[in-house]
């Protein structure tokens, strides 16, 4: 059964994994500063030991990003995937100014209410750039850092120049064109197979969550994340690591050094063979790296 907060679609997903994660997703009211109303938050849990591991996924997506990774770190390791504000299937309430700042705000009072000790954040594309955010402002809630085909050393979305009425609502219908999101969805994607149906109905079906392109547009006013400085990354202290795809064709390949270089204690790692999705195109991989890399002393 699915839980009854996600949309009818949800019924449209085949792949084992989808059903799966789709399955266990929960919600939780958490209190923030934000608001005086409780922001209800969706996440899944899984598995047990360990240092908590907590997954950060990208641009206008959910955590069915991770359902093919998020299976392989639980059977070894506790392991959480949230849905940030503003994105996926967490309630989009009015009144709140959607930005960077109030993504990380409402990252650290879910952490604080349902995890409260340090974790592994693992950050992907987008999610990236709100790890690097949130480890530098929360440096003691996060021991290791994980970086996957990172955001943050390049400006903000260029949607943000079409943010004013009325081409705001047109810019976020172009984005809810199935079309247009297959499109991207393969570009995402080395091996195109991957770029199924149930890989579009994931990345769709949070589109159907009241206040989508009213989040959506909030967020893209407020700038994004706009490109960290090299001296203010230099300032993460936690050991890092980095992974990336050696075909990414969405962010290229020159921002894995880049990272690299900026970052004191960081290794990188490339994923041969793969795009800008090694979680979801080379899941065991970048499993085994990520559980490898939890393993290195500190």
């Amino acid at each position: 059964m699915f839980p009854n907060f996600l949309p009818a679609a949800v019924e449209q997903l085949t792949e084992p994994s989808s059903i799966a994660l789709a399955q266990r997703i929960k919600s939780q009211a958490i209190a923030t500063p934000l608001t005086n109303q409780a922001i209800t938050t969706t996440y899944v849990t899984q598995g047990s030991g360990g240092t908590p591991i907590l997954l950060i996924h990208g641009f206008d997506s959910s955590v069915l990003e991770f359902r093919r990774l998020l299976p392989l770190l639980a059977e070894d390791n506790e392991t959480w995937a949230v849905d940030l504000l503003g994105f996926g299937f967490t309630d989009r309430l009015s009144g709140i100014a959607y930005s960077p700042t109030a993504i990380k705000t409402h990252l650290y009072y879910f952490w604080k209410s349902l995890i409260n000790q340090p974790v592994i954040l693992v950050g992907a594309s987008m999610g990236g750039a709100t790890a690097i955010d949130f480890t530098l402002t929360y440096p003691e809630v996060v021991q290791k850092l994980v970086l996957i085909d990172s955001a943050g050393l390049a400006g903000g979305s260029t949607l943000s120049k079409l943010m004013f009425p009325p081409l705001d609502y047109l810019a976020t219908q172009f984005l809810r064109n199935l079309k247009v999101r297959d499109r991207v969805s393969r570009m995402g994607y080395k091996n195109q197979s991957l770029a199924s149906i149930d890989a579009l109905c994931c990345g769709a079906l949070h589109l159907e969550i009241p206040n989508w392109h009213q989040a959506l547009i909030a967020f893209t006013k407020s700038g994004g994340y706009s490109a960290f400085r090299f001296k203010k990354i230099a300032e993460i202290v936690q050991p890092t690591l980095i992974l990336w795809g050696d075909s990414d064709k969405i962010l290229g390949i020159k921002d894995a050094t880049r990272f690299k270089r900026a970052i004191p204690q960081s290794t990188l790692i490339w994923i041969q063979d793969c795009g800008h999705l090694p979680h979801l195109e080379k899941p065991q991989i970048t499993a085994r790296h990520i559980l490898d890399f939890r393993n290195k002393p500190l």
